[in-house]
């Protein structure tokens, strides 16, 4: 087997398993913080640009993040159809309401994130992700805790979208990934409504902590689908959950998606039409084999622990 030394005094070492991990080759730190609640970069990748890191792991890349904010939001959108009211749990880049306002169906859209100065950093350093979404006019932006927005809205929401960081132990979201957090947006959620989580990776050797949120999201709605889309900078496919008390048909037309969406967005996508979400939502067998096989709900009592932080060694 070929080795090759290398400096590691500039690059991001972002696990993957406990054993093993991608590298980033970084050239510049943009910014740089301890903030209330977790440790934040921005920072200039080589192949990748710009770069979200939180607790010393990869959120974004302004290269590719365009595959999983589209994968994140489009689906649940394209699944409603005329989404008017939409709440996002999450999100501090600002890409995913950049992707929420493509649509012109679109009235009202809340973003609750918990650290304000993640969102500040981002709104200043990142604006090819955001590109300026944070100053329409349908956006009510909220710095706070989701578990307090939940407990407190009486407004009911066509779309869900919890875009949080991974479940560290210590980050401020791990929480956030349990029966009890589901069961409050499904109390919020419309009937006809759709609710979608980033579910971690789906690669073979992580797929536990996806298929036991897959799981975990089903004991709360009826229809749950898993589906992956591979995100280069994070050297996996990474697995959503999309929730529903409606039916999720797996097996949409590319052309009724392909008219939907010249009909009711502003365009723009480089990832999502009707033949990408057509291939998307067919989740693999053994993706399928393992959320079947789960027992385990993730609780308060019992959340999920994703297995710690990247090293970030420049």
């Amino acid at each position: 087997m070929k080795t090759t030394t290398i400096d590691t005094n500039s690059w991001l070492l972002d696990p993957c398993t406990t054993s093993t991990f991608f590298a980033h080759k970084l050239t510049k730190t943009i910014f740089s913080k301890r903030t209330a609640y977790q440790e934040m970069q921005i920072v200039e990748t080589e192949d990748y640009g710009k770069s979200l890191i939180l607790d010393e792991q990869l959120q974004s890349s302004v290269v590719d993040e365009f595959i999983y904010h589209e994968s994140l939001v489009q689906p649940a959108m394209i699944n409603h159809g005329s989404p008017r009211q939409v709440l996002i749990l999450g999100g501090g880049e600002g890409a995913t309401l950049r992707e929420v306002l493509r649509w012109k169906t679109v009235e009202r859209l809340v973003m609750v994130d918990i650290d304000g100065e993640v969102v500040a950093a981002c709104r200043e350093h990142l604006p090819e992700m955001h590109q300026n979404a944070f100053d329409d006019p349908r956006l009510e932006l909220v710095i706070g805790d989701a578990l307090h927005v939940l407990d407190t809205s009486s407004q009911e929401w066509d779309i869900i979208i919890s875009d949080l960081s991974d479940p560290i132990e210590e980050g401020p979201s791990f929480q956030l990934f349990t029966q009890e957090y589901f069961q409050k947006i499904r109390r919020v959620l419309k009937p006809d409504g759709f609710f979608i989580v980033q579910a971690g990776p789906v690669a073979p050797a992580e797929i536990t902590l996806h298929a036991r949120l897959v799981y975990t999201v089903n004991s709360v709605f009826p229809n749950v689908l898993s589906y992956a889309s591979h995100v280069p900078t994070y050297a996996a496919p990474w697995g959503f959950a999309l929730g529903s008390a409606q039916p999720i048909p797996s097996r949409p037309s590319p052309e009724e998606i392909d008219q939907l969406l010249a009909q009711k967005t502003t365009g723009g996508f480089q990832l999502i039409d009707g033949i990408t979400l057509l291939g998307m939502l067919q989740t693999p067998a053994y993706i399928r084999r393992a959320i079947a096989e789960q027992t385990q709900v993730y609780t308060l009592k019992e959340p999920p622990k994703f297995f710690g932080k990247g090293a970030n060694t420049q």
